[in-house]
């Protein structure tokens, strides 16, 4: 179930977080630190690196647990 303390947005995107989905692997973290971080709270900040970069990364999660919606052209995944 989404709620707001898991999602995080900027200007063009939206971030979900899906924690009972997440296996912990810290591919987001390892890969983008600037962006999510397993010591800060909230744990991912969208204006530590460019929209491209995070998308890249969420791609990379191996659980799913982290998705995206481009609110511009409303492209999700």
């Amino acid at each position: 179930m989404e709620n707001d303390k898991n999602k995080y947005e900027n200007r063009e995107l939206t971030v979900l977080f899906n924690p009972i989905k997440c296996i912990h692997a810290e591919n987001c973290a390892n890969g983008l630190s600037d962006v999510f971080s397993n010591s800060i709270i909230p744990w991912i900040n969208l204006e530590a690196s460019s929209n491209k970069k995070i998308i890249s990364q969420i791609k990379k999660c191996p659980s799913g647990a982290l998705s995206f919606i481009h609110k511009k052209n409303k492209i999700s995944a």
